[in-house]
């Protein structure tokens, strides 16, 4: 149970325990949703540890029960883009220079993954060195729904799932389970959620426990669905769209209604951002991110989006322009240009 003086505490508690320096995502009533304070306590800490002989390993995880991050706070990103508090880029720079140093750490870093990872919460977790997901994790990219791109480094692993499967998930926002986010290359080990304390406890001598695989014995493995390769094949949304709607599945129909309610401006760009990611190393497509979210500020459709779905809960964006068709070429490889 969580002891009562827990949410009067920082939203980020970091402390030394033996031999492991330990990062606890600490605002419960946000699902531990990511403030700039946030992510530079965070950074100081890394940076702090990095170089410290009595830290061997890292720990990362989040307070309360329903999951380790539910991503940047919305809420405070929807007021700077109002021209209140923080404003969304330098939110963005600071939480990137974050997520590429622990892709980089020396020491392993370690994330459990459990409950709901959303957003920056995969930025925060995902590029870890050992990756723990549980029977309770809800892994997912679900910028698309809020006119945005998946960022945080995300594409650089999605670009690498299997198949289409990455593509899949970047485009509709798919919450995925522990199994289906290991197979998607989002995490490595599955174990029950009542592991994690003993686990945590063993990581206080410094070293990643050997046989992590074992805890996880008897979990059927994760792939993907056959008409995800096939439907996400063509060229262009457009074509993906087409074929999801031809496919006799009905979870390519599902998909096809979900994509079809999606930004169609995001839709467009975050194709073209997965599949260049394939190319890149994990710096240069959170670069990538930077040059696309920068672009995305001043388009009608991020604001929309985030009133939509997190302020007035309408569920009706009006999207600019609404069909796919009238995004042209030039415009989605305009996001992709350098910045000044």
């Amino acid at each position: 149970m969580t002891d009562p003086n827990f949410a009067s505490l920082p939203h980020v508690l970091a402390r030394v325990e033996g031999r492991m320096g330990h990062l606890t995502l600490n605002r419960p009533e946000r699902i531990n949703a990511l403030s700039m304070d946030m992510v530079l306590t965070a950074a100081q800490a890394l940076t702090s540890w990095r170089d410290d002989p009595q830290i061997d390993v890292v720990l990362i995880d989040g307070a309360g029960p329903r999951g380790l991050c539910a991503g940047g706070d919305i809420r405070e990103v929807y007021e700077g883009l109002q021209g209140h508090g923080v404003a969304p880029g330098s939110f963005w720079a600071a939480e990137y220079r974050m997520n590429a140093d622990i892709a980089h750490y020396p020491k392993p870093v370690v994330s459990f993954m459990d409950g709901i990872v959303f957003g920056g919460g995969v930025g925060i977790s995902a590029h870890s060195q050992v990756r723990i997901v549980t029977e309770r994790s809800q892994i997912a990219m679900p910028e698309t729904a809020i006119g945005l791109s998946p960022d945080v480094g995300s594409l650089f692993l999605l670009a690498r799932s299997p198949g289409r499967f990455g593509t899949h998930c970047a485009l509709t926002g798919a919450r995925l389970d522990g199994p289906s986010a290991i197979h998607a290359g989002l995490a490595d080990h599955l174990v029950g959620s009542e592991e994690l304390p003993g686990l945590a406890e063993s990581l206080r001598s410094g070293v990643v426990p050997s046989g992590l695989e074992a805890l996880a014995a008897g979990v059927p493995s994760a792939g993907h669905a056959g008409w995800i390769d096939e439907c996400y094949a063509g060229d262009s949304v457009s074509d993906i769209l087409v074929a999801s709607r031809a496919s006799d599945q009905p979870a390519a129909a599902a998909a096809a209604k979900r994509l079809a309610a999606m930004s169609p401006t995001a839709l467009h760009v975050t194709l073209e951002a997965v599949r260049r990611a394939a190319d890149l190393t994990v710096d240069e497509v959170l670069d990538q991110d930077m040059r696309v979210g920068s672009r995305f500020l001043p388009h009608p459709d991020f604001a929309e989006g985030i009133r939509a779905q997190i302020i007035d809960k309408d569920r009706r964006p009006q999207w600019a322009p609404s069909r796919l068709e009238d995004v042209s070429r030039a415009e989605v490889l305009a996001f992709f240009e350098p910045l000044d």
